[in-house]
């Protein structure tokens, strides 16, 4: 497409990609009328407290399974062909680069959101996107500096989280539908979190 695109940037680790990331983005999609959305693979992401469990080549392969037969949907290698940390504003600026003329909205958990001024550059950050929220439970107080500033998806409030997604596989329960097929298949063939068997009930 090219110029006057309305892409969507997805970042995070996704150690594993879930069902839940999924429906998020079909809400950007759709909400914000974005011409697709971008899976952005973190290598390094300075912000994340926990430790990442699988390989970065694991989890992007994880990503390519989950939206393979989504038109829209693309998974990006953007932060992992690049070395060092993975900085939001360093990776919107080479989007912005790839892709000139595009307007971009960036998906974002409001746990994340409510701790963006302490990241690295937050106005550059804004200038080259619009953070599209997701509701999460819990208090959290907005900073003054990102009022008006930022659009609400329309979601209800979740708290699955790749955590309990690895904390299942390694306990050999059951998922239920939180990993597609896809994800499961590449988790079991690729023998990541030692993963025995990923099953659902039934």
């Amino acid at each position: 497409m090219g110029k006057h695109e309305r892409i969507g940037v997805f970042g995070g680790t996704f150690d594993p990609i879930h069902a839940k990331h999924l429906e998020i983005a079909r809400a950007a999609l759709q909400q914000a009328q974005l011409d697709r959305v971008l899976f952005v693979v973190a290598a390094r992401p300075p912000h994340k407290r926990m430790a990442i469990t699988a390989d970065p080549e694991d989890r992007f392969a994880m990503v390519a399974a989950a939206v393979e037969g989504e038109p829209a949907f693309e998974a990006s290698r953007v932060e992992l062909d690049r070395e060092g940390p993975s900085y939001t504003a360093d990776t919107l600026a080479e989007l912005h680069r790839l892709h000139p003329g595009a307007q971009f909205w960036m998906i974002i958990g409001l746990d994340s959101l409510v701790d963006l001024p302490k990241w690295r550059s937050p106005e550059s950050i804004l200038s080259q996107a619009r953070p599209l929220v997701v509701p999460r439970p819990g208090k959290f107080t907005v900073p003054k500096q990102l009022e008006g500033k930022f659009d609400w998806l329309d979601l209800p409030e979740t708290d699955i989280s790749s955590t309990e997604a690895r904390r299942r596989i390694q306990a050999g329960e059951a998922l239920d539908d939180l990993l597609p097929d896809s994800v499961r298949r590449v988790i079991e063939q690729r023998g990541i979190y030692r993963a025995h068997s990923v099953h659902r009930k039934g």
